[in-house]
């Protein structure tokens, strides 16, 4: 609702609105995609207008909405389900997103489980065999030695400490 009021306040006429998407009817120069964007960057959000960067975001789109919005459980492995969202080749999308953000596709996944999993167990409505069941993992011990990998905690003592700090999604 922001994007669609400041674009408007802005003289634009948005088509589609999506997560992390918008298509104007019009358009923009330079001056006004820079103008744009310094306008976005104060509400938090920001203008990304090369293709390779629009399918990066894509991605982590694709991966934050399934792990902390989604309760769909993925039927094949997480590769075919990322290709088949984005109607690309998971090799050519692993291998620029890789190349652009200093990171594999499948560790910033996991990075947005373990930032799920300490949600949840902060919340402390669910047990840590619940919590393996809804994010897809085969095992709580999997789970928690991936969980210790990330945090240097194990789940149980990360869900003891009184004052639990989380990353904003936006900095993983």
């Amino acid at each position: 609702m922001v994007v669609k009021d400041e674009l408007i306040k802005f003289g634009l006429h948005p088509k589609n609105i999506e997560l992390g998407e918008v298509e104007v009817e019009e358009d923009l120069n330079d001056e006004n995609k820079n103008q744009l964007n310094i306008i976005l960057q104060s509400f938090g959000f920001e203008l990304i207008d090369d293709k390779k960067s629009r399918l990066i975001e894509k991605v982590k789109n694709s991966i934050v909405d399934l792990v902390h919005y989604s309760e769909e459980q993925i039927n094949t492995t997480f590769s075919e389900y990322i290709s088949r969202k984005l109607h690309h080749d998971y090799n050519y999308l692993s291998n620029l997103f890789s190349e652009v953000e200093g990171t594999t596709i499948e560790k910033y996944f996991i990075a947005q489980k373990i930032e799920k999993v300490k949600e949840l167990l902060k919340y402390d409505e669910l047990s840590l065999s619940e919590i393996a069941d809804r994010l897809g993992y085969s095992s709580v011990a999997y789970l928690s030695n991936q969980f210790k990998k990330q945090t240097g905690l194990t789940p149980s003592f990360y869900k003891s400490l009184k004052q639990i700090k989380r990353r904003g999604l936006e900095d993983l």
